[in-house]
């Protein structure tokens, strides 16, 4: 079959021949009909991410849309290694796919899920515990899963959303999409003072933390200046800052402060699938909305070099 095919750890793929996927009893095959490039599906090709396997060469993409032998959409994910999604044809568990409701983008679909569930899946936890969003921070707000993150507190009835974010002009479309915008300087002290200020005497309910490395680090001292409030669950699901933060000990003693992950390996994934049919149908609706920039998959080098902040999708043509 026809495929993108990565060569080695940090080449750009190539659009070329693979072999067919394997489909055991408990899969389906499906016809590649969108597959988005998150930053999940680069590291992972690198051979950087915690999940990446060493096999080379190898199809990159986690997860898609594709269409059934019998023409049904189905969204999908769990592809095993060296296959990938960027491929005229993959294979996902039966029990991991997800019919797309009648009229849904499956571009939209595609560019939306993966990112888009990485805050629904530590929001509606939060909420099922009890908790409260009456303040929301968030960490990373002008990349793609930021922006939806801010999307999501804001529709699932926040009272606060602070955006953290570098790029100015993203910041904009942060303030448009409902945060109270932060930016950063790359000074901690400066960071962590305008963060405290926007604060303003609140603490975070919940934190959705797609950076950590320094700009956690300038969170960290912010809130550990701020007040304690109700308490604090943070929320660590990226790191494209760095991959460790130093985490101060009388942040931990001194408050009701608790931080935990979010990622392959740390949900429940019965409720992950529940979740996954529930923020579909938002999708599906327009009620969360992704930019998106489409490219046919013989031109995946391109897209895999992109870099205009909208979420690069591969379709077969």
């Amino acid at each position: 079959m026809r495929a993108a095919v990565v060569p080695a750890p940090e080449d750009t793929p190539r659009y070329g021949e693979f072999p067919d996927p394997h489909a055991g009893p408990d899969d389906v095959l499906l016809e590649l009909v969108a597959a988005a490039l998150h930053p999940l599906v680069r590291s992972r090709a690198r051979g950087t991410h915690y999940s990446s396997s060493d096999e080379y060469p190898l199809v990159p993409g986690v997860d898609g849309v594709g269409r059934t032998h019998d023409g049904e959409l189905v969204y999908a994910g769990e592809v095993t290694q060296p296959w990938g999604t960027f491929a005229e044809r993959f294979a996902s568990p039966r029990d991991r796919t997800v019919p797309l409701p009648d009229g849904a983008d499956p571009v939209a679909v595609a560019a939306g899920m993966n990112p888009g569930m990485s805050s629904w899946m530590p929001l509606t936890g939060h909420l099922a515990a009890g908790g409260s969003l009456g303040t929301v921070l968030v960490l990373g707000a002008t990349g793609t899963a930021g922006g939806l993150a801010v999307q999501n507190a804001r529709r699932l009835g926040a009272g606060r959303v602070v955006g953290v974010g570098r790029d100015p002009a993203e910041l904009e479309r942060v303030l448009a999409l409902g945060a109270e915008p932060v930016a950063l300087t790359g000074d901690a002290g400066t960071d962590a003072h305008a963060l405290t200020a926007t604060l303003d005497g609140e603490a975070p309910d919940l934190v959705l933390d797609y950076l950590w490395g320094a700009p956690a680090e300038v969170a960290f001292r912010a809130l550990d200046a701020g007040p304690a409030g109700d308490g604090t669950v943070y929320v660590e699901i990226g790191a494209v800052a760095g991959p460790t933060a130093a985490l101060p000990a009388a942040l931990l003693r001194s408050r009701r402060f608790r931080v935990r992950g979010s990622g392959i390996g740390s949900v429940d994934m019965s409720r992950y699938r529940d979740e996954a049919v529930t923020f579909l149908g938002r999708i599906a609706a327009g009620l969360v909305v992704v930019p998106t920039t489409t490219y046919p998959l013989e031109r995946v080098a391109e897209a895999w070099q992109s870099t205009n902040g909208r979420r690069a999708v591969v379709t077969p043509v």
